[in-house]
């Protein structure tokens, strides 16, 4: 554990330092978040091309880590030592002192600390059975990561060939499973490795997430709010809950440690809660989200530079859209570096999570046609994306098996089967859209800037001077609703990316899966937090008692299912195993029997012993290979042939260039396998009911 600590705060300090070019005015703790993410982007990525060049080993990571942290020269500009001594005398005035706020302030970093600590603690389990997870939707997506992260450190797999379908390009964003076969290379556990970064990113997801609906609705209690709504998002499940507690007899604290089922996925519910369905399973989310919120911070002040209503102090819990000395190498540039390095940052991202590349695309299109006056920065940023971007994607598609006519399908209605859509919607995100819908029409109404010149002169509509006597004063201020006091044009105009990026998901499939829809969905989930936390800011302050009930039934509905399926992991109520004891032993046999760049045969199975061992597999998963858009069906075919010991067995096995065969459980399971057939073969590794025969 500690080697990855040590990584993360190497590949931190370099991506710390590249966050005072991003952005200027960030408080301490966001830099640190920042430069987590930026620095892993960045080490990701340089290990990545330097392992193309001499494979995975000490020398590229350590080369890598270098290259991460050669952003900390910086530092030698007074400028930016300045910046960051203010950053650290803010940060420790900050902690002198003790009142309720602070405290409130801490218990609730800590409370999410703690969550993270304990639920992805869950992700993978090892015990002397073998290797579980705690996770209902983690079951394949375990093996999966695994796969990659040891085809990596043990089967060198660089250029990285689809240890799932040999022969491909591995076309899946694999950055963050990279990211952790360094940590394992150099000596780490492959748990331990993947649960410091897990825990390191959400909660720099947390941090960078808080900040950005600060950003945009400069309300302190709104982005409080963000956070809690997307770890514990879910819909209606939690009356299902409910009706699931009144059918049985157990008290309620006994039924709540012994919850049958997931309350956000399944029966009906296809949105899921995001640590449940997202990022314990697609942890290249994990690191992507953050990234791409970092850049969308920096799109945003772009928007908004010169706007009125974005003028205010970073002390009174907003930023600063005034134009501001950035860094740049030469006085003859024509622009600020800021933009070049912002699109830099997102260019990163098709190894990382092309999703999230996607979004940022569609949301750079419409910030262009919303401000082309801005053109000269859109371009830059465009350039700065292409530079980076553009390689990347001509490398991942070139030799891929992944078929580009697969992700594009006219669908309507997502994953809502024949259910009514907009039922469908209401009970997997509850209050969410009327929520979205009020929010819109709160940040509509004119702010107090454009009130009449009188109103803000502290006179009434007659000219009259307002009322002395503090209850008329009351009255008058009761007569103006406080959501008329804040108007946020741009947020409005910020948001029709992200409705734009829910309409498209329910018109049609961007990924073979229509589920997978879900990754760009997520996004339009976290565009609308800002309108919906902004909402409920403003219910509760309100002086109405009734508003503040309102407000505080709307925030437990939004996160009541969520908050029923992340505590079900967190309290072990869940354990599935993966791979069983003669998995994990026969696994290791063959690390040290086999070649590295061996090609097994196996059962399509997510959790063939041949995925903990590097090794390359004719085929695995079919649930994989489809949502990847490979065109499975012939090799399919062919396996079932070859083990079933036909007259074309023999012709495949040489055709495919087979050495391994693995018969096991798994494979008597999947279908017939004529054990008679592979008989003549010799034995390399056995265990239990699991045998491997060498047939070169």
């Amino acid at each position: 554990m500690l080697i990855s600590l040590l990584l993360i705060a190497i590949a931190t300090a370099g991506g710390f330092a590249l966050s005072y070019l991003v952005d200027d005015e960030a408080p301490l703790m966001w830099r640190f978040a920042a430069g987590n993410i930026i620095g892993s982007s960045l080490f990701g990525t340089a290990v990545f091309v330097l392992a193309l060049i001499a494979g995975l080993n000490t020398g590229a990571i350590v080369g890598a880590l270098l290259l991460a942290l050669l952003p900390i020269v910086l530092f030698y500009r007074r400028e930016y030592r300045r910046k960051f001594e203010q950053n650290w005398s803010s940060a420790k005035g900050k902690l002198q002192g003790f009142n309720s706020q602070k405290f409130l302030r801490f218990a609730y970093y800590a409370f999410f600390f703690l969550l993270f600590f304990f639920f992805f603690d869950r992700s993978m389990l090892e015990s002397t059975a073998g290797i579980f997870t705690g996770g209902s939707q983690n079951l394949g997506d375990l093996p999966f990561h695994l796969g990659a992260i040891f085809s990596f450190t043990e089967g060198n797999n660089f250029p990285p060939e689809n240890p799932s379908f040999a022969g491909a390009r591995f076309s899946y964003p694999f950055i963050a499973d990279l990211l952790t076969a360094c940590s394992v290379k150099i000596g780490a556990s492959v748990r331990d490795a993947m649960f410091v970064q897990n825990v390191a990113w959400a909660f720099s997801l947390l941090i960078i997430l808080e900040r950005f609906v600060l950003k945009l609705t400069r309300d302190r209690l709104a982005s409080r709010l963000a956070p809690w709504l997307l770890f514990f998002s879910g819909g209606l499940g939690f009356l299902w809950f409910f009706s699931d507690y009144a059918a049985q007899t157990k008290g309620f604290f006994d039924f709540l440690s012994h919850l049958p089922k997931d309350y956000t996925i399944g029966e009906g519910f296809r949105w899921g809660n995001s640590m449940v369905v997202l990022f314990m399973t697609q942890r290249s989310l994990l690191l992507g989200m953050p990234l791409t919120l970092i850049v969308l911070g920096y799109l945003w002040k772009v928007f908004t530079m010169h706007d009125p209503a974005t003028q205010h102090t970073e002390n009174s819990g907003s930023i600063s859209a005034s134009p501001r000395r950035s860094f740049s190498l030469t006085p003859f540039l024509p622009f600020s570096l800021s933009p070049l390095l912002a699109g830099l940052l997102a260019g990163l991202l098709p190894l990382i999570h092309l999703h999230s590349l996607a979004v940022l695309f569609v949301v750079g299109v419409f910030l262009f046609v919303l401000r082309p006056e801005k053109w000269m920065t859109w371009v830059v940023f465009a350039a700065g994306v292409a530079v980076i971007a553009l390689p990347e994607l001509l490398w991942s598609m070139s030799g891929s098996a992944s078929e580009t006519s697969k992700f594009f399908e006219w669908h309507f209605g997502w994953d809502k089967g024949d259910k009514n859509f907009l039922w469908f919607w209401f009970t997997n995100t509850g209050f969410l859209i009327p929520l979205i819908a009020a929010g819109l029409y709160v940040i509509s109404i004119p702010r107090e800037d454009d009130l009449p010149q009188s109103r803000k002169d502290g006179k009434t509509r007659e000219g009259k001077e307002p009322a002395k006597n503090t209850n008329q004063r009351e009255r008058n201020q009761d007569e103006v609703s406080p959501f008329t006091i804040h108007h946020f044009s741009p947020l409005l105009w910020f948001y029709l990316p992200f409705a734009f990026l829910f309409v498209v998901s329910n018109i049609a499939k961007l990924a073979p899966w229509e589920w997978d829809n879900i990754k760009v969905l997520i996004y339009w989930f976290v565009g609308s937090l800002p309108i919906v936390t902004l909402f409920l800011s403003r219910l509760w302050h309100m002086r109405r008692t009734w508003a503040k009930a309102i407000a505080a039934v709307c925030f437990l509905v939004l996160i009541g299912s969520g908050s029923l399926d992340v505590w079900r992991a967190v309290s072990a109520q869940i354990n599935y195993k993966v791979f069983d004891k003669d998995a994990v032993e026969i696994a290791q046999q063959l690390k040290t029997r086999v070649g590295s760049k061996a090609l097994f045969l196996n059962a399509p199975t997510y959790n063939s012993a041949v995925v903990l061992t590097g090794r390359r597999s004719l085929m695995r998963y079919t649930g994989h290979l489809s949502s990847h858009g490979i065109d499975y069906g012939q090799r399919e075919s062919d396996v079932k042939k070859i083990y079933q010991g036909g007259p074309d067995a023999a012709g495949l096995l040489e055709k495919y260039g087979i050495e391994y065969v693995v018969i096991s459980p798994e494979e008597k399971n999947a279908g017939g396998v004529n054990e008679q057939f592979f008989s003549k073969f010799p034995i390399s590794a056995e265990s239990g009911q699991y045998r491997v025969y060498k047939i070169k």
